[in-house]
């Protein structure tokens, strides 16, 4: 539809109050105004009336244009008096300062006129011209008569005052411009799509035939002389062209593909688009794929050890969320909430109000020697000569195991059984649910100084520079290796290869069906007190400060990691990252891939004393201290998290021994060497459920 323009001066009291935010009350200001001034002179007059704001002008002002009222020819010349009494302009002073004024002219007079030739002029032309000032922008006053624009005015300033003819040239000279239009005329000039201004498609033709380059040059141009309201226009035109939905045009699996690439919290956010995008952002499978990124492999096995870690027992879970070939996935994704449920535990490690510890007594004064803990289960030993089996749950003591006559110096425990090394020579397996000793292995003529079980066989190293190999269902002593002509100090059996670290600065490589050594690891110079090994790679740590990395088929050394200042202590292997603790109070993470030091611990906030213990996973590393400190560090920057428990008497004598974790719980075992902390169990749960 064309637009209609409306005349202000002939306008009723309805007709304005309908234009944009104009209302009555604005409505009869103009029709007031109109009356006390004798009419617009242009749409600017609008800006005189009192409220109407630059906003209201700019909605308004192209829907509006002004036929000056015409007076009669008697009150002509007071009219024009009082408008140019209303334009005086100081422009000189006199010498006693007196300003003197001068009167703006409506139009341009010849100089040889007389006064009274010049106010007639006036009134000529006042009455002639009756299409004053159709848009009057700014300053600018523009005239318009016919098809002529305000250039025709400069035409007639600059001809009059050069030729300085009379009043009847320039007459004469208006007389040629065309009667101002009609309302009508000036409808139909307003350009349309039906009826566009003849130059349009010139115009396009030249834009069309330009590079790129001279488009975006002369969009740059067009942009640039452009007012308010047409830029406002083109964002109008330009911006429902970028809101197009083009994940819900995709195909499902391609809409998934993309999604899949953001971060779950932008996943969140995009749920909260729209009906279809909410239901591809709780999509089974792309929740999945997050949580193989955290490393949640099996939703179903995750859930039934969450169940057991909390209630004890086992839970059967059926299998019937699994399929996530449905077209609508239930509401929220089951894989979602494994994946929120994770995120949860990991802040509350990292950043809530840490859980008020656990207190588990039990050994008296005595030094918990080895801490074995499965999820629901605690198993620990003590130079006491016992062990005992703790609820992880509730905290209590589920068992006390006597039987040896001498410390326990190392543990192993599966689901159903738990087996320890003593210094009485001996082994035995005992029944986790029951307590009894089931077995009692005899064979070593020292102390079991290590252990290390796979199924239902279990793998001893003592200080007779012997292991052995038991059945730990019959209590039979399989296989014996001899090769080592010092205490046996660390092993490691993955059910095929044994490895083992000894006083006497070697590694040695297994076959224990074949009771052969195949590799013998030589080149540390003191002794090895911990290993590593993952089926391809031996890592061992020694007194000599050094960390090195063995090929195990080969038998070949791949790296020597240097950096430590004393004994390493404690190690752990995931992968091809290793976190290693020593006595000089640091701990470093490596690459054995490429044997780089990746990360040291240390700084402000690194342990002041022997590093004791460590845990890790794919987030963070745990570690423990003689200072009496467990510690939290980021495994990707190194950066130091917070402490997770601090000891009172730490400095003076408490000591955290050792540490074990889980997802959601962390066990140490507290003491100290002279007293100063009592000997126990302190669990802390993480649980983001609880």
């Amino acid at each position: 539809m064309e637009k209609t323009l409306l005349d202000l001066n002939h306008a009723s009291l309805e007709e304005l109050a309908k234009l944009s935010d104009i209302g009555e009350k604005r409505a009869e200001a103009i029709i007031e105004y109109r009356k006390s001034s004798g009419g617009f002179t242009c749409v600017d007059d609008l800006k005189k009336i009192r409220g109407f704001s630059s906003r209201l002008y700019d909605l308004n002002r192209t829907k509006l244009f002004v036929t000056p009222l015409v007076p009669k020819r008697g009150k002509l010349r007071q009219r024009e008096k009082s408008r140019q009494s209303s334009r005086i302009q100081v422009s000189q002073i006199t010498p006693d300062g007196t300003p003197v004024p001068r009167q703006r002219r409506l139009l341009p007079r010849a100089k040889t006129k007389s006064n009274s030739e010049e106010e007639s002029d006036s009134s000529t032309i006042l009455e002639e011209n009756t299409s004053i000032d159709l848009s009057c922008r700014g300053t600018k006053r523009r005239i318009e008569y016919g098809c002529q624009s305000a250039l025709c005015e400069k035409k007639l300033c600059s001809t009059a005052k050069k030729s300085a003819s009379s009043r009847k040239e320039i007459q004469d000279h208006l007389g040629r411009i065309q009667p101002p239009p009609s309302a009508h005329a000036l409808h139909d000039r307003i350009p349309t799509k039906k009826h566009p201004p003849p130059e349009l498609d010139g115009w396009l033709t030249v834009f069309q035939r330009w590079t790129n380059a001279e488009r975006l040059m002369a969009l740059d141009r067009l942009i640039d002389g452009c007012e308010a309201t047409q830029v406002r226009h083109l964002m109008s035109v330009i911006e429902p062209q970028f809101q197009r939905d083009f994940i819900s045009l995709l195909p499902k699996e391609l809409a998934l593909y993309v999604l899949s690439f953001l971060e779950p919290r932008d996943l969140s956010r995009a749920a909260q688009t729209c009906r279809y995008w909410r239901i591809l952002a709780e999509d089974n499978l792309l929740w999945r794929e997050k949580c193989k990124e955290i490393g949640i492999e099996d939703l179903y096995e995750m859930q039934s050890r969450r169940r057991k870690l909390r209630t004890g027992s086992t839970l059967t879970t059926t299998r019937s969320l699994h399929d996530s070939g449905s077209p609508r996935p239930p509401s929220p994704s089951p894989w979602k909430l494994a994946y929120l449920y994770q995120q949860n535990i990991e802040l509350n490690w990292r950043s809530r109000p840490l859980p008020n510890p656990r207190v588990l007594k039990g050994h008296d004064d005595h030094v918990i020697t080895c801490l074995q803990f499965n999820g629901s289960r605690i198993v620990s030993g003590s130079d006491d000569n016992t062990l005992k089996i703790w609820s992880a749950i509730d905290g209590k003591c589920l068992k006390t195991l006597t039987g040896h006559t001498g410390g326990v110096w190392s543990s192993q425990m599966s689901d159903t059984v738990v087996v320890s090394g003593s210094t009485d020579r001996t082994l035995k397996v005992w029944n986790i649910n029951t307590g009894h000793c089931i077995h009692t292995l005899y064979g070593h003529t020292s102390t079991v100084r290590c252990l290390h079980m796979h199924g239902n066989k279990v793998v001893s190293g003592s200080r007779d520079a012997m292991l052995r190999v038991w059945d730990v269902t019959t209590g039979e002593c399989l296989h014996v290796l001899v090769g080592h002509v010092a205490a046996v100090r660390c092993v490691q059996y993955d059910g095929r290869l044994v490895v083992s670290g000894a006083y006497d600065f070697t590694v040695k490589v297994w076959d224990p069906e074949r009771e052969e050594c195949l590799h013998t690891l030589s080149g540390h110079t003191n002794r090895v007190y911990s290993l590593q090994f993952d089926g391809m790679h031996i890592v061992s740590g020694s007194l000599d400060t050094s960390i090195r990395v063995w090929d195990a088929e080969t038998g070949q050394a791949k790296h020597t990691l240097m950096g430590h200042q004393s004994l390493t202590s404690g190690m752990e292997l995931r992968q091809n990252i290793l976190v290693s603790g020593n006595a000089d109070s640091t701990v470093k993470i490596w690459d054995i891939s490429t044997g780089k030091c990746l990360q040291t611990l240390s700084g402000p906030n690194k342990h002041q004393s022997a590093v004791t213990c460590l845990q890790f996973n794919r987030k963070f590393v745990v570690t423990s201290s003689d200072d009496g400190t467990v510690k939290l560090w980021d495994l990707k920057t190194g950066e130091f998290v917070r402490n997770l428990v601090t000891l009172e008497s730490g400095g003076s004598g408490g000591v955290v021994w050792r540490i074990k974790t889980s997802d959601i719980k962390l066990v140490c075992a507290v003491g100290s060497r002279n007293g100063t902390e009592e000997t126990k169990l302190m669990v802390l749960d993480f649980d983001a459920e609880k």
